[in-house]
């Protein structure tokens, strides 16, 4: 079953269900999707609504770092629990050892000797590793591999 029909079947049981709190959270994640559908004119595939998926995350967890330093326990409470439920339709994350063969493998097959090459690298890790590992972190690993 493709991501989106997931989040539509999702969105269903939650109004059946009653989770008003839920259905929230789903009615904004397909929002976002429509929205950058709408933008590019196309119809995002899994990979894509994964982007979006990741991208939002990492909205609410830039909020939850302002909210704290606010003092806002009930916002920062809000924040975590649509983390939470937005992580649930994002794959399975990668292991530490299998985010580090991942990035020795992609610098053979790219041929990577310097940090000048860390974009060749960084893309073929991202095509593996998207919604499965923090990118962020994966960079600075695959910089401190390239120029050590």
């Amino acid at each position: 079953m493709a991501l989106k029909e997931r989040i539509t079947d999702d969105m269903k049981a939650a109004m059946r269900a009653g989770e008003k709190e839920r259905l929230g959270v789903i009615r904004m994640i397909t929002s976002a999707i429509k929205q950058r559908e709408v933008d590019e004119r196309i119809a995002l595939d899994d990979g894509q609504v994964l982007s979006v998926l990741e991208k939002m995350i990492k909205q609410r967890k830039e909020s939850v770092a302002q909210f704290e330093a606010g003092n806002r326990p009930d916002l920062v409470a809000k924040e975590t629990a649509e983390i939470s439920l937005l992580q649930t339709y994002l794959p399975a994350a990668l292991s530490e050892p299998e985010i580090d063969a991942l990035i020795v493998e992609s610098i053979a097959a790219s041929g990577a000797t310097s940090i000048k090459d860390m974009g060749k690298v960084m893309n073929l890790v991202k095509a593996k590793a998207q919604g499965r590992a923090d990118m962020a972190a994966v960079g600075a690993k695959i910089k401190l591999k390239l120029s050590g």
